[in-house]
């Protein structure tokens, strides 16, 4: 019998949607192996997030609210994830795969002498023991993969566990202490950029609108790319070229060692189909690719392709999409 223990991720005390492919996750496991999970929300005022939460049929909405946790500084949030995994007598702690889960829970996982992996996409019980498939080698290989000890971590990939829908019945929400004099303080928080477009997270969007090589400068990005994302109500994503080369912030990057995004559109403008991308994006709905190069290899797995340059098609297609 497995009891999972799931971290939320939240920003700015809005719930990310992405946790709830971890709510999926966990709720699998529970059904499979006759447990139960939980899921935790650290953070300062987190009482939004939490009723937010309490409709997805977890046995309890755990809350560590407190002014210290406010920022997911890795120490301080790792240290209370360990000790709330010990006090919950969880097997498994898993957290939605992103820059957040990354970077705190392997640290918690250290603490408690852990296994984990990182971005499991499948999971099945056999003989009562669970055996995870996780990608590997930008998406060309899928390995099947069983961890030894009391205690697992996970990230899983969002775009392999459809959001739960909301029932009728609501979790108890539980407030626990934070024992603020034993928390660490290896690491200061400075501050965070935030670059505001009023754009949804590409992670959270049903459509995303990505340039690469094609784009020139920042200014025909907002242009094109960002112009076309807007006639759509999506997001905007980009390829690591663009990064590289300062036209955009890696907040964009969609790939390998970027986001991982699985919207019902996706629009690639001027993007090769470089195999670091294609990990990224390759789980969309419907692909389309936009690039005046007949032999890029990103035609070999777009749904619509049009052949030609990006920067006369493309505000034809804002115009286009602005009319319906």
């Amino acid at each position: 019998m497995e009891k999972v223990l799931v971290i939320s991720e939240h920003e700015g005390g809005r719930l990310r949607r992405h946790t709830l492919s971890a709510v999926a996750f966990a709720a699998k496991v529970a059904a499979e192996s006759g447990g139960r999970f939980e899921i935790l929300v650290l953070g300062e005022g987190m009482g939004e997030v939490a009723g937010e939460l309490r409709s997805y049929g977890a046995a309890a909405i755990l809350v560590g609210d407190h002014a210290d946790l406010r920022h997911p500084v890795a120490d301080k949030h790792g240290w209370m994830i360990a000790r709330i995994a010990r006090e919950r007598g969880a097997t498994m702690v898993v957290a939605a795969a992103s820059t957040f889960s990354k970077d705190i829970l392997p640290r918690s996982a250290a603490l408690m002498d852990a296994g984990m992996l990182s971005d499991v996409v499948g999971i099945s019980m056999t003989g009562g023991e669970a055996e995870f498939k996780r990608i590997m080698f930008a998406g060309n290989v899928i390995a099947t993969v069983k961890l030894d000890g009391a205690v697992r971590f996970l990230t899983v990939r969002s775009a392999a566990f459809v959001h739960p829908v909301p029932g009728a019945d609501v979790s108890p929400v539980v407030e626990l202490s934070v024992p603020v004099s034993e928390l660490p303080s290896l690491i200061e928080y400075g501050s965070r950029e935030v670059r505001v477009t009023g754009r949804p997270d590409p992670t959270e969007a049903r459509v995303v609108v990505s340039g690469g090589r094609g784009v020139k400068n920042a200014e025909d990005f907002e242009r094109l790319i960002g112009g076309l994302a807007d006639a759509f109500g999506g997001a905007a994503g980009s390829s690591r070229a663009l990064v590289d080369a300062g036209i955009v912030p890696n907040s964009l990057q969609v790939g390998q060692t970027g986001k991982i995004v699985a919207p019902d559109l996706y629009v690639a403008v001027g993007i090769s189909g470089a195999i670091q991308h294609m990990a990224g994006m390759k789980d969309t709905k419907v692909i389309v690719a936009i690039n005046k190069d007949p032999d890029a290899p990103i035609f070999e797995v777009a749904d619509f392709g049009i052949v030609g340059d990006a920067y006369q098609l493309v505000p034809e297609l804002i115009e286009k999409v602005k009319a319906k």
